[in-house]
């Protein structure tokens, strides 16, 4: 078995099982947290009436059934995810609200989907994992129509969002087995560098790539902080096989680590993002096929 097959396969068992649960069992907070992020991708996307759209990494499906929203019934939204749990969790939601959206579970990077169904292509924070990315781009350019929106949001880089790895850094030296982040590895900062977007999106058939830094005001109640860094991250990960005295010490030193991010009843930061643009190229087309 090859690297990039062990690596595709590894995301799959991530967001099967752990990681993909966590994402479940938090929906409701993970929903608020996000919506601001959610907000900007449905303006940005400007879809109409009757298009197509491919939500791509929908997770549970909150950004899907916004858009679906906003396309009415004569359009179509389709969300593509590699996580049983949280497609199924998609599912249920879109069923409860009666919306007309389908969704799939399926690594996106290989999926064969239906040639030049759709108008435009989205992702709020599901890009990011891939093992090859242009691969997966040149995937999503080939369900894409000539001239078809892309839009998604991803982050910026480490440096930029210290709330996002105030928790590892705290529990550092409690934890010396947890893997550093390693820049350009699928990950939360795998397109952190705006000229790699830029690359792999050309190589992949879009064009007119646009990457505009977004940084936006991010709220969640204090007493969801705990719950929030013992289940998502590397944190989330890893501290569930620790033993319970190390445990009770970890939580302890990365709470008071967050004390700068916390004002009262709420933790607030700022989420230092890119907006990325661009449209599927015709000439490209040959290409990406």
């Amino acid at each position: 078995m090859d690297n990039a097959r062990r690596a595709t396969d590894g995301q799959a068992a991530r967001w099967k099982g752990p990681a993909g649960h966590a994402w479940v069992e938090g929906q409701a907070l993970l929903d608020g947290l996000l919506k601001p992020f959610e907000d900007l991708l449905v303006e940005a996307v400007a879809a109409e009436p009757g298009e197509n759209v491919l939500d791509v990494g929908c997770g549970t499906g909150g950004t899907t059934l916004a858009v679906a929203e906003r396309l009415g019934p004569a359009g179509g939204c389709v969300g593509v995810d590699i996580s049983e749990p949280m497609i199924t969790a998609a599912r249920t939601r879109a069923e409860q609200a009666n919306a007309p959206v389908s969704f799939i579970q399926a690594d996106a990077q290989e999926h064969a989907f239906e040639p030049a169904a759709f108008d435009a292509v989205i992702s709020r924070f599901g890009v990011m994992f891939f093992e090859d990315s242009v691969r997966a781009f040149s995937n999503l350019r080939r369900a894409a129509r000539d001239e078809a929106r892309l839009r998604f949001i991803t982050w910026r880089g480490p440096a930029e969002n210290p709330f996002m790895t105030t928790a590892e850094r705290a529990a550092a030296p409690f934890l010396p087995e947890l893997p550093a982040r390693r820049p350009d590895q699928p990950g939360q900062f795998a397109f952190a560098d705006p000229g790699r977007i830029h690359r792999i999106l050309t190589e992949s058939g879009w064009a007119g790539i646009d990457v505009q830094p977004v940084d936006v005001a991010c709220t969640l109640p204090e007493k969801e902080l705990v719950g929030y860094f013992t289940r998502f991250g590397p944190l989330g990960l890893i501290l569930p096989e620790t033993d319970e005295r190390t445990r009770a010490q970890i939580v302890e030193t990365v709470r008071a680590a967050f004390d700068t991010f916390v004002q009262g009843t709420e933790v607030r930061f700022t989420a230092a993002c890119w907006m990325v643009g661009a449209r599927a190229s015709a000439a490209s087309n040959d290409a990406a096929t």
